[in-house]
């Protein structure tokens, strides 16, 4: 890539792990980055930091100049209305506003979203035309900020993540590990991505809308949507441990992602199933 290109300016709103790590990558790839973020000592080296909080406008002053593509990335940080409300469509209007306020114009907007958008429950596949009329408020509250990011008047992109695991989110392995498992009826399908692939899917469609125009919404999950007790049992005999309480509570909805765009897109899954995904965080987890 010529340095040319190089020049562009990064900005990561909500610079988390996942943005983090994105954002080291884009460093590594000769790109400045900014995190903006509440806490900023707790960015990696290399990123810059921008001490913000999105909600809060008088703190969004004084942006980088050159500006080029900004990925929002924030995490609600609590399963609260009135946090999702200002974290997603509050947080990011906050944001575009300050950015148009200081003449900053943006090449590409980021927005990364959940599959929570999604309200199918008996077992469909959902691709990013489904009809998405959920009936919980942290997926109403996404596609309010989807459509936030979708008429900003910038060319906006919308990734829509599954349920993340990876390294630090060991939530269902601690479970199993404690014997709880998942029942084999009702069944109940889950959709997941590995840590490492929301980086990589962010990193692919940033290259990739350098050369040509992407799609409004890309669907952000592995290969192989899989019956949440599939899951778990498989899980148990990796621990070596037995499953005597059937009782997890179960995420709602049952419903199957499909990739199909973004693999058309030309993205390579470093971890398409969770049967490669996790064997390193379980010898992490039994470390």
């Amino acid at each position: 890539m010529s340095h040319t290109l190089n020049r562009d300016q990064i900005l990561i709103a909500g610079c988390g792990d996942i943005g983090s790590q994105l954002g080291l990558n884009l460093v590594a790839q000769g790109y400045t980055v900014f995190g903006l973020r509440r806490n900023i000592n707790q960015l990696p080296p290399g990123i810059q930091g921008i001490s913000a909080d999105l909600s809060q406008p008088d703190t969004l002053i004084n942006l980088p100049q050159q500006i080029d593509t900004l990925f929002y990335a924030v995490a609600a940080g609590a399963r609260d209305e009135a946090i999702y409300r200002k974290a997603y469509p509050e947080g990011l209007k906050a944001l575009l506003n300050a950015l148009q306020q200081q003449g900053i114009k943006l090449r590409q907007l980021f927005f990364v979203s959940s599959t929570a958008v999604y309200h199918q429950a008996q077992h469909e596949w959902v691709d990013e035309s489904s009809t998405t009329q959920p009936d919980n408020f942290s997926g109403q509250i996404m596609l309010e900020a989807e459509q936030i990011a979708l008429n900003s008047g910038v060319p906006a992109t919308i990734v829509r993540f599954s349920g993340i695991y990876g390294p630090g989110r060991n939530y269902m392995l601690g479970q199993v590990n404690r014997g709880i498992g998942y029942p084999a009826d009702p069944i109940r399908y889950s959709n997941r991505i590995h840590r490492d692939d929301c980086v990589g899917v962010l990193e692919h469609l940033h290259q990739h809308s350098r050369q040509q125009t992407l799609a409004s919404i890309y669907l952000a999950s592995d290969d192989e949507p899989v019956a949440l007790h599939e899951v778990s049992d498989w899980l148990a005999e990796q621990l070596g441990v037995e499953i005597t309480d059937t009782s997890a509570r179960r995420t709602i909805g049952s419903k199957r992602c499909s990739n199909k765009r973004l693999k058309e897109a030309g993205y390579l899954f470093k971890y398409p199933s969770f049967q490669l995904g996790y064997p390193p965080l379980i010898s992490q987890f039994k470390g």
